[in-house]
C-alpha cells in the first residue's frame, strides 16, 4: 500500500557563490516552503558587516513560522523585517556609525496566491507561459534617473553610481519594502537573486534557464554562466516553481494590516 502524501505545491532551487574576485559572500538566502517563504539578502559595508547584516536579515525570516493566514504571514514578515532592522541600526551605533545593510528580496505564499517584497537592487522575476517579467523595481539611483528620463538603460549599465541604492534593510530607522501580489498559476516560476546574477545576465538568459525541468539544474547554470563572465561579486539565486493550481480566497494586504470584519 502506498502511503505517500500528494506531491508538495513547490519545486525550490536555490545556489550562493562569493564570484571569482571576492574573498567572501556577503549574501544569505531563505527556504522555508513549508512557511510559504523564500528570501535573498545582500549585505553592505565590508566584508565583516555586509555577511553580518545579510545574515542577520535571515536568521530573522528563518524564523518566521507558520501563518494562519495572508495578514498573518505578512504582520510576521514586518516583525522579522523591524527586529532584523533594530538589531543592524544597534550594531552600527555601536561601531561609531559604521555602514552596514541589506538588500532583501521575498516571495510569500498563501494558498494559491502569492505576494513579493523587496528592498534594494536584489531582485525577483516570473516566468509565465514561456515570458519573463520582472516584478521588483530597483531602489537605485540609476532606475531613479532612468524613471526620470534622465538615463537610458544603456547609460545606465555605465553609469558611475550604477551601484549606489537607495533603499536597504538597517540603514535607515524605519526599513520601507514595496509590494507587489497576484494570483498564482500551474507552474510559475519565481527567480529571486542578488546583483551579483544580474550584473553579468541578461533577462532573456535567465528565462532560458529557468523555464528548464529542474529548478536545481538553472540554478547551477546560471551560477556557472556568471563564473564564466568573471563574477565580480557575490552571486545568489533562489528560484520556485509552483505545481499545483488551488482556488482560495486570500487577501494580500500592502500595508500589512487587516480590515476590521473582513475575513482573512
Amino acid at each position: 500500500m502506498n502511503h505517500a502524501g500528494p506531491a508538495p505545491p513547490f519545486e525550490t532551487g536555490a545556489i550562493s557563490h562569493p564570484g571569482r574576485v571576492r574573498s567572501h559572500n556577503e549574501d544569505n538566502l531563505v527556504t522555508r516552503p513549508e512557511f510559504g517563504l523564500w528570501a535573498v539578502a545582500d549585505g553592505m559595508g565590508g566584508h565583516e558587516n555586509g555577511a553580518m547584516a545579510s545574515a542577520t536579515v535571515a536568521a530573522a525570516l528563518d524564523g518566521i513560522g507558520a501563518a494562519s493566514s495572508a495578514a498573518d504571514l505578512l504582520a510576521r514578515l514586518e516583525r522579522s523585517v523591524l527586529a532584523a532592522n533594530a538589531e543592524l541600526r544597534r550594531r552600527a551605533h555601536e561601531q561609531a556609525g559604521a555602514t552596514m545593510g541589506s538588500t532583501l528580496a521575498v516571495l510569500l505564499v498563501h494558498g494559491s496566491h502569492f505576494a513579493c517584497l523587496w528592498s534594494g537592487d536584489s531582485r525577483i522575476y516570473l516566468v509565465r507561459h514561456g515570458y519573463i517579467t520582472q516584478i521588483s523595481r530597483d531602489h537605485t539611483e540609476a532606475q531613479d534617473m532612468m524613471d526620470r528620463g534622465l538615463l537610458s538603460a544603456e547609460e545606465a549599465r555605465n553609469w558611475p553610481r550604477r551601484h549606489v541604492i537607495t533603499r536597504a534593510i538597517g540603514v535607515h530607522d524605519l526599513p520601507s519594502l514595496d509590494i507587489d501580489h497576484g494570483e498564482l498559476e500551474s507552474g510559475d516560476t519565481f527567480v529571486l537573486c542578488s546583483d551579483g546574477l544580474t550584473g553579468h545576465v541578461e533577462d532573456d538568459e535567465i528565462l532560458r534557464a529557468a523555464s528548464g525541468a529542474d529548478v536545481q539544474g538553472a540554478c547551477d547554470a546560471l551560477l556557472a554562466l556568471t563564473l564564466e563572465r568573471g563574477a565580480t561579486d557575490n552571486v545568489t539565486v533562489v528560484i520556485v516553481r509552483y505545481h499545483q493550481d488551488r482556488r482560495v480566497q486570500t487577501r494580500w494586504m500592502p500595508n500589512m494590516r487587516q480590515p476590521k470584519n473582513e475575513a482573512p
